[in-house]
């Protein structure tokens, strides 16, 4: 939790009960249906809460935003991001239904009202739209940008085009290169400076 802290502050009680909650309550979903690795469970703020974090580093996303986590796992980057943004929808899908359990549960257990799920493919949803997609280590950068394309309504009411936002991390040039867009890359250890996110990034891809 300490580790949130040190890069974020301005939180309200409920946000700070909200963040403090995670490790309880995901070391035990994590015993009954496998979300996250049993190794990284002890470094869940620093791996997967801070990780998801980078994007609310780089962008504040305004009250009535909507956003969709595409293949949400356990809940990354959407349950952080929801924490963080109390005003702003997220509906986090995933092709695995076990997986949303822990999401339900844990959105559950902590009072989060602003997170729907979903039991879908994202290329499989029809007829709906949002402001951003983000994800989190989940495909090749040209099938997040073909799932996502259709998702995404055409705007501009942040600091950011609406868009695709997407953690990866390693050597992206092939993968940007077979992709046929050309995303804005910022690299996270310029953002959070703990070892554990060098060759990580943060990529936008504008609608």
């Amino acid at each position: 939790m300490e580790i949130i802290l040190k890069y974020f502050s301005d939180f309200s009680d409920k946000q700070l009960h909200q963040f403090a909650n995670l490790y309880e309550l995901y070391k035990d979903w994590n015993n009954k249906i496998n979300v996250i690795s049993r190794k990284d469970i002890d470094s869940l703020y620093l791996k997967h809460v801070l990780h998801s974090l980078a994007i609310a580093a780089v962008i504040e996303f305004q009250p009535g935003t909507q956003i969709i986590d595409i293949g949400t796992g356990g809940g990354f980057p959407g349950v952080p991001l929801a924490i963080f943004f109390p005003e702003v929808q997220f509906h986090l899908v995933d092709s695995i239904a076990k997986k949303l359990k822990v999401v339900d549960e844990v959105a559950k257990s902590i009072g989060l009202t602003n997170v729907t799920t979903q039991h879908i493919r994202a290329e499989e949803i029809k007829n709906r739209q949002f402001d951003f997609a983000v994800s989190r280590a989940v495909a090749p950068i040209k099938d997040l940008w073909r799932w996502s394309y259709p998702l995404i309504k055409k705007g501009n009411r942040q600091e950011l085009p609406n868009g695709l936002i997407c953690l990866k991390g390693g050597d992206l040039v092939q993968e940007i290169a077979e992709s046929s867009v050309k995303p804005r890359m910022i690299p996270i250890d310029e953002i959070f400076q703990e070892d554990f996110f060098k060759e990580k990034y943060l990529l936008h891809i504008s609608k």
